[in-house]
């Protein structure tokens, strides 16, 4: 390697391999593990010239996701692994076309139109918590991951779609992406994959999905109908330059995005604060008080939104300790300078959000469940140190979206139910998000 560049401490490369198949498994012990031995910023060397460097530092978070965002491109894990069934929509995207898309559809999640989803959506929620099982343990993931999906469908496409459509497009979303994890985390199983015919079958479910959501955009321009939906406002949205509408393969690559974005990583916040608040009743009671006073002040929905202060304080702070989006990366288009490292262009820089939610040096006792940490003057500390939908002009365009949902949600089940625990520590798995494994609590009527 040339001596004008310098990377932080190196983690040795036979460590690394001895501790492979643990990392594939779980990198998360590992990557603490690393950070605790090495330093909040660490680098390995891969072959004679590539550097992997991963990092929990604040300062590196800032400058690559938001001070010098566009030498940082998403890496070939988004832009080729993912792109491959999801097509080339904002979260695949970079550069020139990025922005284009992004400026396009940045209109459609203004707040002013999110407020006009809030009728549908609360309708959805309650519905969905209308089948909730009573009185006994319950697995949340699978209950959260229905609801979360029901509302990203039915706020996408509102009554248009069939329940044996939106049935089978949530069946592909999740097989695509359970193979994906295989192809990122495995890749030197690439050729079983393509002689076993296993990246043939999944490359024709995601083909399916694309000829389903066509159907479904191709029946509503028949139509003729205008609802309020999200699809109905990208359809109406146009390109600045040339005032034409998104041509419709784009429309189904952000369509595409939007499910697998819009719905898994609500599901998992959700099912994590459910566990949390059954863990801490003082806190679940707090949220009950909060509810019993919004309601007494305010009877439109949108209204009662806008006092949600402590439901989002607990929103927040269990999004800190299990970040829906766990880790990010980037690769830097040219050389650069981050701190005291001068990288060569072409480096893998993840961040775990995980670990920088927890560094106690921005967090005090980190591990600890204080939504106190996101009300009054504590809150502009914590703002500086929390990612939980990313940061900078890449930052999640339905982060709007996410939280009435998120926050719609704790509101109705709260309102109703006493939450208590069943299950011990909480596991989860992270794959493309952190996902909850066998989170069970029991929902008692109050």
């Amino acid at each position: 390697m040339n001596k004008k560049y310098n990377y932080p401490e190196k983690l040795s490369i036979v460590n690394f391999f001895l501790d492979a198949e643990g990392i594939r498994k779980n990198p998360i012990p590992f990557h603490k593990k690393y950070f605790d031995k090495l330093g909040d910023t660490f680098s390995v060397k891969i072959g004679r010239t590539k550097h992997l460097i991963l990092s929990r530092d604040n300062d590196i978070a800032e400058y690559i996701l938001q001070k010098n965002h566009k030498n940082y491109y998403k890496s070939n894990i988004q832009t080729v692994y993912l792109s491959k069934y999801l097509g080339k929509g904002l979260l695949t995207s970079d550069g020139d076309f990025w922005l284009k898309q992004r400026r396009l559809i940045q209109p459609a999640f203004h707040k002013q139109k999110m407020n006009q989803l809030v009728v549908n959506m609360e309708q959805i929620i309650v519905s969905e918590l209308n089948e909730l099982a009573e009185e006994k343990s319950v697995d949340i993931f699978p209950v959260m991951s229905q609801l979360a999906y029901n509302v990203v469908a039915k706020s996408l496409f509102h009554l248009s779609a069939s329940k044996e459509k939106l049935n089978r497009i949530k069946f592909i979303v999740d097989e695509v992406q359970k193979f994906l994890i295989k192809e990122v985390r495995l890749p030197h199983k690439g050729w079983w994959f393509s002689l076993s015919g296993l990246t043939k079958k999944h490359f024709l479910l995601s083909l399916e999905n694309d000829n389903i959501i066509q159907e479904i955009i191709e029946e509503r321009v028949a139509s003729k109908v205008q609802t309020n939906d999200l699809l109905n406002m990208l359809l109406e949205t146009r390109y600045e330059d040339t005032g034409e509408a998104m041509p419709v393969t784009q429309l189904i690559d952000e369509i595409k995005i939007l499910f697998v974005a819009g719905y898994e990583t609500i599901a998992n916040a959700l099912t994590f604060t459910f566990y949390l608040l059954a863990k801490h009743p003082d806190v679940q009671q707090k949220v009950f008080q909060e509810i019993t006073e919004i309601e007494s002040l305010e009877s439109e929905t949108v209204d009662q939104l806008q006092k949600m202060t402590y439901i989002n304080a607990v929103l927040n702070e269990s999004m800190r300790l299990y970040p829906p989006a766990w880790i990010v990366d980037r690769q830097n288009v040219t050389d650069d300078t981050i701190g005291s490292y001068h990288i060569k262009k072409g480096t893998l820089i993840g961040i775990s959000l995980y670990e920088l939610h927890r560094n106690p040096k921005y967090w005090n006792n980190p591990s600890a469940f204080n939504p106190e940490r996101f009300l009054g003057e504590q809150k502009k500390h914590s703002m500086q140190y929390f990612y939980p939908f990313g940061a900078g002009p890449r930052m999640c365009i339905g982060t709007g979206f996410a939280i009435y949902e998120m926050c719609l949600t704790l509101f109705k089940i709260v309102k109703k139910y006493e939450i208590k625990p069943v299950s011990g520590e909480v596991q989860f798995n992270p794959l493309v998000t952190l996902k909850p494994v066998g989170v069970e609590v029991l929902f008692a009527k109050r």
